[in-house]
């Protein structure tokens, strides 16, 4: 799709990866741990050269990544003087954003783009094999603030670059505009983690008599639990997996918000085997639906299809855990029930997390 290509190769010619592997200056990445693990993997695939690993001052004490001691940044300027820097972690601290953004003062810096769970990277060959499909699922959007918001995305997870992130977000409360919180009696939670989002919503639906919430992992269900005990609210709580059969899947129980089944993520955690059910064969009726849950979100689509067809609740679907989130998720929910409206949302985060589809009638 040539023209939507124009559209968003409007300010630059290649993707972050080919940009990182043509630079003359030092590469330096900024964090360590998982994230830097996958950016590094990707810089093996594409033969790009990094110099050092560095952290924030204060918090380097002596650790060291895969053989190299990791640098403070006063020792890294120190060191190299000029250098890119290549963010390599997630957060949504405001302290920690604003310490990123800063960076840019004095380097170059990239947030490249690797899935939250594992998957086909947004480079510029994807681009180019999805185009049709990313413009068909852009125009699908309601709202000319959410076809601007796709485009910057999309340019974000191909260059890295701040600059398309800053111009997405939206405050929490300018986002909950798209939902209608007094007319929620029946409120269903897949992924719900510890209850935080149960607390959330339960505090802005008024008029709330009813909670499914899907949890898989253990350690998370138990804070859920404990959570709801005190709610004066009748809550469904299953410790199971939101999908698009019921069936028995593999899953990463990392105690976390990242818990997910070991076909989506990495296998760096115990895995165990787990029950996963479809919305359809536990829910009958639902006002207000969230899709959280670490790369099933597509499935667990397919396995509440009935329910959108028959009831049309809102949605809130998170679109940033796989590549192909961005088309395949508004697509399939438009087939479910193309009545939906449509609308796209990003709360402040580096990289380009907490993404949300709201559909609503």
């Amino acid at each position: 799709m040539n023209n939507y290509k124009n559209i968003i190769f409007d300010t630059f010619s290649c993707d972050v990866w080919n940009t990182l592997k043509n630079i003359n200056n030092p590469i330096l990445i900024y964090g360590m741990g998982n994230g830097a693990d996958k950016i590094i993997s990707v810089f093996e695939k594409y033969g790009i050269e990094y110099s050092d690993v560095f952290a924030s001052d204060g918090f380097v004490r002596g650790h060291s990544f895969r053989g190299k001691r990791v640098l403070s940044y006063s020792e890294a300027c120190e060191k190299y003087g000029s250098f890119d820097i290549v963010v390599s972690f997630g957060s949504r601290l405001p302290d920690v954003m604003e310490r990123i953004y800063s960076l840019e003062q004095r380097h170059t810096v990239y947030a490249p783009d690797v899935p939250v769970c594992e998957g086909e990277i947004f480079t510029e060959e994807f681009f180019d094999i999805h185009a049709r499909q990313l413009f068909s699922a852009r125009e699908l959007f309601d709202d000319q603030r959410s076809r601007l918001i796709f485009d910057d995305v999309v340019r974000f997870k191909l260059t890295g670059r701040l600059s398309y992130l800053r111009s997405t977000e939206c405050s929490e409360t300018d986002a909950d505009q798209c939902l209608n919180f007094e007319k929620y009696r029946t409120y269903v939670d897949l992924g719900a983690y510890n209850g935080d989002t149960v607390k959330k919503y339960t505090a802005l639906c008024p008029n709330l008599e009813k909670i499914y919430a899907f949890e898989p992992d253990k350690r998370n269900f138990k804070k859920l639990s404990s959570y709801c005990e005190g709610l004066h609210i009748d809550a469904t709580l299953l410790n199971c997996a939101a999908y698009s059969c019921d069936t028995t899947l593999e899953f990463s129980a990392s105690g976390n918000r990242n818990s997910s089944a070991a076909s989506q993520g990495s296998f760096q955690h115990k895995t165990v085997e787990i029950e996963a059910k479809a919305l359809d064969s536990v829910c009958k009726s639902a006002d207000f639906i969230k899709y959280d849950v670490e790369g099933m979100e597509y499935e667990a689509l397919i396995g509440s299809g009935l329910l959108i067809a028959r009831c049309t609740p809102d949605l809130l679907v998170s679109m940033y855990h796989k590549s192909e989130d961005l088309y395949k998720l508004p697509i399939i929910l438009k087939g479910l029930n193309p009545a939906y409206k449509l609308r796209l949302r990003r709360l402040p985060y580096i990289p380009a997390w907490d993404l949300n589809m709201y559909a609503t009638m």
